[in-house]
């Protein structure tokens, strides 16, 4: 299997929407590039899915536009995955695909796709329905991100902490906790309901497993630590 990876640095500004593309015909993805960089786009191109599934291992980019029918996966599956996987679900996947038949596309826009454009297709639209797809992406983001005294930042759009800049390295455990502790501020959660949030049911993994979790997540948010307090014999709560 060959990796075809493309990287466009025409122009290239940090301020600039990083979209990737997956399909596995060279024509369409060098219209689809010339277009999207024509509009201040960064655009990633790949043949394949495992291409794209390797890259994501360590970027995470602001639109992804993903072929179904690909040599090595099935995009519809490709999706799904992505979608409850909590470091990508919040990556709008825009299908591009030459099927046509309706059931296609409701099934993509059922697991999570947020447009489906069939070819062959007029690069304008597919442009302008970027534009749209970001516009939406960016009204939701702004109400993803929680800020607490000023120095702990938690972006819930890209999976992201940071604490006076600085970016904390946080396991899909701990960042969930973390979440879930900072989006009711001063709501106490006891380790029972920690656990459960998890999808940990069973007693006996017992309540030391989330203190162990907090302990950790204590150690990396640094001078933020203190927003993280015990209430003895009930639980934890985040206030600042």
């Amino acid at each position: 299997m060959v990796l075809v990876y493309k990287y466009n640095t025409d122009n290239m500004q940090t301020n600039q929407k990083s979209i990737v593309v997956v399909d596995d015909e060279p024509d369409i993805i060098d219209l689809v590039n010339v277009h999207l960089t024509k509009n201040g786009y960064r655009a990633r191109s790949f043949e394949n899915g495992l291409g794209l599934m390797e890259y994501l291992k360590s970027n995470l980019p602001d639109l992804i536009i993903l072929d179904l029918m690909l040599p090595d996966a099935d995009g519809l599956e490709i999706c799904k995955t992505l979608k409850k996987d909590d470091r990508f679900s919040n990556i709008p996947v825009i299908m591009l695909t030459a099927r046509s038949d309706e059931m296609d596309r409701v099934l993509g826009l059922e697991i999570g796709a947020d447009d489906y454009i069939t070819k062959p297709f007029s690069p304008r639209e597919l442009v302008a329905r970027v534009k749209a797809v970001l516009r939406r992406d960016e009204k939701v983001s702004k109400t993803q991100k929680i800020s607490i005294g000023g120095i702990l930042d938690i972006d819930l759009q890209r999976y992201e902490v940071s604490v006076e800049g600085q970016k904390v390295d946080l396991t899909s455990t701990e960042f969930r906790i973390l979440r879930m502790l900072a989006e009711r501020k001063g709501w106490v959660y006891s380790r029972e309901s920690i656990l459960e949030s998890l999808g940990v049911f069973e007693k006996g993994v017992l309540d030391r497993t989330v203190d162990v979790h907090i302990k950790n997540i204590r150690e990396k948010l640094g001078p933020a630590a203190r927003f993280v307090k015990n209430i003895r014999g009930v639980g934890y709560k985040i206030e600042e």
